[in-house]
């Protein structure tokens, strides 16, 4: 087993209005290596749109468990990895329940391998990571990938 954690830290400028439609969303997210990431909610949402939401925050982190994942994978395989580029892209709407969820994850990475596998073995790659990938494993939104060839 695995435990991982972070602080994320809101506070109220001094003399600052605590209106919904004018609050600062801004906050910090404070990992344990020590990075810190400026983060806020979403532009739709009254955050600010130079930092990092919770939305992008999940997509990132499912692209990033399904590289890790298909890394390894290739890695143990012997199949030599030059790069790995991803642009996922996720929808948020209103789920079956009416409430709004990041309902699809899209992942298209582009990989370029030394010696190029067949189109199935790459297929076979990642399934593999999307099956392994915690991530995903966790997510109730349907994730794809659609490697971008």
């Amino acid at each position: 087993m695995s435990e991982y954690g972070a602080t994320v830290a809101w506070h109220l400028a001094p003399d600052a209005s605590f209106d919904y439609e004018t609050f600062d969303r801004s906050h910090e997210w404070t990992f344990a290596g020590g990075e810190v990431v400026s983060a806020s909610a979403s532009p739709e949402f009254f955050g600010s749109g130079n930092r990092v939401n919770p939305d992008e925050a999940v997509i990132a982190a499912t692209a990033s468990c399904h590289m890790l994942t298909f890394l390894s994978i290739a890695a143990k395989q012997r199949l030599k990895v030059l790069s790995y580029v991803d642009r996922p892209r996720g929808v948020v709407e209103k789920n079956e329940e009416g409430r709004l969820a990041i309902t699809r994850i899209e992942l298209r990475p582009r990989v370029v391998f030394e010696t190029d596998p067949d189109a199935a073995a790459l297929k076979k790659l990642h399934d593999a990571a999307h099956r392994n990938c915690f991530v995903a494993n966790s997510l109730r939104a349907e994730v794809t990938v659609e490697p971008d060839a």
